[in-house]
């Protein structure tokens, strides 16, 4: 299976160790993926990774065009701009994708799964939610026979490394994003991770994949941690638990409500011990009951995991719905 690479920061720059570091491990497991093309914004940039015999191509959307290519890895981010396009074109023109971009499935992801369905592709995005924890393809495949009721968790590794550094510490706000900038968790401009944002557009997508809605950013009320301070941490502990930024959606008599919001935590509840840059989700189905998953939720290597796992499937021709039914069925 031949594959294109747009976009070579942290995720990218893994994706393709990872697939040269385990490509005997890879091809037992399905077969033989191949780069053959890549895209970044700049080609003279020191990289984590080695380019050596792989095509470069300047405009990402000239890798939708090849047709060496089977596969196209959109790695830019952004809900619009050249990783929309380049989505667009790649379904188009006859490619699979895999996408870790939540942003652009959270605002085009029903439109575009329609595109993939409708061609006979695969639009996967199994690394765009919580990083190396396979909660879509739990939500999608292993959890198919229930009615869920509701799925909530810890969604943002940068929030969580900050309140775990403001309750461990002592620290103020400012402090811990501070350190959590310097440590590669939080971006020079955090405000998607710190105001609720980034958590928001993930709560979008695992409500569409555990209740069969389209998602729907703007129903979702959304409260970031800038407020919390020390003390409420230290407030939450002598109660007995922690304050967790959480994505939370019931489905019920009422309908679908979502939100994104600090919330207390009793250390009884699994939550509560998600520490770090860890994320954790909690998911209610009525015949399985309670299922929690934690890992690694961000990270160039963790989501590199699930990028790959994704081109597997593709590898071992396993097409299934992107959002687990029909798009057109999504409401």
């Amino acid at each position: 299976m031949r594959i294109a690479i747009a976009g070579l920061g942290n995720v990218g720059a893994a994706t393709l160790r990872l697939l040269r570091a385990h490509a005997d491990l890879l091809k037992v497991r399905g077969q033989e993926i191949t780069v053959v093309a890549v895209s970044a914004r700049t080609k003279e940039k020191d990289r984590p990774c080695d380019l050596t015999g792989l095509a470069w191509e300047d405009d990402p959307l000239a890798l939708a065009a090849r047709n060496d290519i089977d596969v196209v890895v959109e790695l830019i981010g952004g809900a619009e701009g050249v990783a929309h396009d380049l989505v667009r074109a790649s379904l188009t023109n006859g490619k699979h994708v895999v996408t870790a971009n939540k942003a652009l499935i959270a605002a085009h992801g029903v439109d575009l799964a329609k595109n993939a369905e409708e061609a006979g592709l695969n639009l996967s995005f199994e690394a765009a939610v919580c990083g190396g924890i396979p909660v879509l393809k739990t939500l999608r495949e292993g959890m198919a026979a229930n009615r869920l009721s509701s799925v909530r968790g810890i969604l943002n590794g940068t929030c969580n490394y900050i309140l775990t550094r403001m309750g461990d510490e002592g620290m103020d706000f400012a402090t811990a994003l501070a350190e959590a900038q310097q440590q590669g968790y939080a971006e020079a401009d955090p405000t998607a991770d710190i105001d609720g944002g980034d958590t928001a557009n993930k709560l979008a997508i695992l409500s569409a994949l555990s209740f069969g809605l389209a998602p729907d950013l703007e129903s979702i009320f959304v409260e970031g941690i800038r407020p919390i301070t020390p003390s409420d941490l230290s407030d939450a502990a002598a109660r007995g638990g922690r304050i967790k930024l959480l994505g939370i959606a019931t489905h019920g008599e009422q309908g679908l409500v979502q939100r994104v919001q600090p919330v207390f935590v009793p250390l009884s509840e699994p939550l509560a011990r998600v520490g770090g840059a860890f994320n954790g989700i909690e998911i209610e189905g009525d015949f399985v009951g309670t299922v929690f998953l934690q890992g690694q939720g961000a990270g160039g290597n963790a989501t590199a995991s699930s990028v790959v796992a994704d081109l597997l499937a593709i590898a071992h021709n396993h097409h299934s719905f992107a959002f687990g039914v029909a798009a057109k069925s999504l409401a």
